[in-house]
């Protein structure tokens, strides 16, 4: 089953700015929710951590 994407906004190391990216939500190993994608312009992978997961 795939995951609908959502927009979020993320801070993109390479380019040194907050941007909005296309992404999914994963949980992690140690329970958070974070948001995985891909910057819109250079192409880096972006993360944004959410919260714990319930």
């Amino acid at each position: 089953m795939a995951q609908a994407t959502e927009t979020y906004n993320g801070y993109c190391v390479k380019c040194r700015e907050k941007r909005d990216f296309e992404g999914h939500v994963v949980v992690s190993d140690s329970g958070r929710r974070m948001a995985k994608g891909t910057c819109p312009t250079c192409g880096t992978k972006m993360n944004r951590i959410l919260g714990k997961a319930s």
